[in-house]
């Protein structure tokens, strides 16, 4: 029986990292490494080319590659979401086309956002529809003000939430406004973009999300998950705590070579982050070996 949107979307997906090599080439042996990892968790899926697989750092033939590679290194449940961040319209269509064609399952799009002072609710609407017109995939809206200095109104999200191919939205704006659980529906699914939400959104409907604590203790995120969803909030507490608060210490402060370097600790392939970017230095290495043996996960 074919699974619904709901049903692959339900769950924590690990929005992978791109793992690069002290010459800041790919190194897809490593992602092999890593998916052949998660695929034996209970992971819902993954978001390929999101902000922790550092889509804006890579040519057009890499993406395809990284895709390539995620769709390859899955098993047959779990689910791939695909991040397209352009600022011409023609080239986001182009790109949907192309990860369409390779098996991707969604595709999660972010506004263009470098005219900021031209981008209106309208052009916005008439951007995300055109391209939900030409999918062959269902699309995602990514909101990230955090990234792109552009936040999508509550408006803006109702109106893109009636059309039939957009089927839901990530939300990673910073805090916690629960205002868009009231867009949450049959047809519109509400994912949240950071570990810190799930204790507030999922009671409130949240289908599950995509947290970067996932690529370097998935077992952990989705436990947290489905504590809430299965016993609640309140019994969740304790456990919501420690880990929103290693996660905290370690993305907060150190970004995407934060993630990283978490992950080379707990057995993962991290690599390096691709400049400017840097690694972290050895002083902060130990810090986030610390935040892990503390949360469990590392012997000291």
């Amino acid at each position: 029986m074919k699974a619904s949107t709901k049903e692959k979307l339900q769950g924590i997906f690990a929005p992978v990292v791109t793992p690069f090599r002290d010459n800041e080439d790919i190194d897809l042996v490593a992602l092999k490494h890593n998916l052949s990892l998660y695929a034996r968790t209970n992971l819902a899926g993954y978001l390929a080319l999101g902000s922790n697989g550092e889509n804006k750092s890579l040519s057009e033939s890499e993406k395809l590659n990284i895709v390539e590679t995620v769709l390859a290194g899955k098993h047959a449940q779990q689910t791939v979401v695909v991040g397209v961040m352009y600022e011409a319209q023609r080239h986001a269509e182009r790109f949907i086309a192309a990860v369409a064609d390779l098996g991707a399952d969604f595709a999660l799009v972010q506004s263009p956002s470098y005219f900021k002072k031209l981008i209106t609710d309208d052009l916005l609407d008439g951007y995300f529809s055109a391209l939900a017109d030409s999918s062959a995939i269902p699309l995602l809206v990514y909101n990230c003000p955090q990234f792109n200095g552009i936040t999508l109104s509550i408006e803006l999200l109702r109106q893109l939430s009636k059309h039939p191919n957009i089927v839901g939205m990530k939300d990673s704006t910073p805090g916690c406004d629960l205002e868009v659980m009231q867009l949450s529906s049959d047809s519109f699914h509400v994912m949240v973009g950071s570990i810190t939400k799930l204790n507030d959104f999922v009671p409130a409907g949240a289908i599950g999300g995509t947290i970067s604590f996932a690529n370097y203790c998935p077992d952990l995120a989705v436990g947290l998950y489905r504590r809430i969803r299965d016993e609640g909030p309140a019994e969740a507490a304790d456990m919501n705590h420690r880990l929103v608060e290693s996660n905290k210490r370690i993305s907060g402060p150190f970004g995407v070579p934060g993630v990283k370097a978490a992950m080379n600790l707990t057995g993962y392939a991290g690599g390096i982050p691709r400049r400017p970017l840097c690694p972290l230095t050895a002083d902060e290495v130990d810090t986030i070996k610390s935040i892990l043996v503390e949360l469990g996960v590392l012997d000291k």
